[in-house]
């Protein structure tokens, strides 16, 4: 389903964005049962008729959610044609039968879809690839109070209610608000600094990429699994020894904390590691 086949007016066919907001402004908003009726012939019968008048009856929807993303400096049209394609795939998708009104099922795809467009286009560097980093980027930029940069209480604050770590909440920052840098410089002189004098070009191969791809699989879902087969006791000591880079543990404080001898201390920490291997590899 597109918009050339559904032939419902965008933003570019009518000259002006003032104009086709006034024109969907313009189309009847549906009824329960109309809505039921007419999305219940697009889904059982493929009628392209009920599903334009489906997506026509919301068009205004599209316009208003667009409207809240204004503040990333991309045209609203744009916003616009995007929400639209959203509204289509929930148009596709919605099932009349689950008791459920498009508009509350189509915000979902209406904002997918626009989400999805600020992050190709607001920068030229992604600021945000995964979906935990997505939510950040936009709860981050509407919580955000001002221009300057947060302070630590901010940061804390804004960590605890999203539920991220205060270091996620920085990156992020710093991808959003921090200052584009050209790569090459803009002239010959040779006293120029740009990043590309001092940027190699490592990890570009194949092989890297999946290297580097298992590593990072086995620093998180391997490294949770292995310390799940330990007991109590051996994945404390494995915790405070190797994975506390601040301040880890000394055999001689882990002996006392037990009240066992170091030499025992470190014959639970090779044997817990040997499990851990076996369970890495299996």
């Amino acid at each position: 389903m597109t918009a050339a086949t559904l032939n419902f007016p965008v933003p570019s066919s009518l000259g002006s964005l003032d104009g086709y907001i006034s024109a969907v402004n313009r189309f009847p908003i549906l009824s329960a049962e109309q809505e039921h009726e007419l999305a219940a012939r697009y889904h059982n019968q493929d009628d392209l008729e009920a599903a334009r008048k489906l997506v026509l009856s919301h068009l205004r929807l599209v316009v208003a959610i667009a409207r809240g993303y204004l503040g990333y400096g991309l045209p609203h049209a744009d916003l616009i044609q995007e929400g639209n394609i959203g509204l289509m795939k929930a148009v596709k998708r919605y099932d009349p039968e689950r008791g459920v009104r498009l508009v509350s099922f189509a915000v979902h795809w209406i904002k997918a879809e626009i989400h999805e467009y600020i992050l190709k286009n607001w920068r030229m560097v992604k600021v945000a690839t995964t979906k935990a980093q997505r939510k950040l980027f936009f709860n981050l930029r509407s919580m955000k109070q001002g221009s300057g940069t947060l302070d630590t209480d901010a940061v804390r604050a804004m960590a605890e209610t999203l539920k991220v770590k205060p270091s996620d909440v920085r990156e992020m920052e710093v991808r959003m608000y921090g200052r584009d840098m050209a790569l090459e410089a803009s002239s010959d002189d040779e006293d120029s600094f740009a990043p590309i004098a001092y940027l190699a070009a490592t990890g570009s191969e194949p092989t890297d990429h999946i290297e580097r791809s298992e590593r990072e699989h086995l620093a998180s879902h391997g490294l949770s699994k292995a310390l799940d087969s330990l007991d109590p006791r051996s994945r404390h000591i494995v915790e405070s020894r190797w994975l506390n880079e601040e301040d880890p543990a000394t055999l001689h404080e882990l002996a006392a904390e037990y009240g066992i001898s170091a030499e025992r201390v470190r014959q639970i920490e090779v044997k817990a590691l040997q499990k851990m291997k076996s369970a890495l590899v299996a």
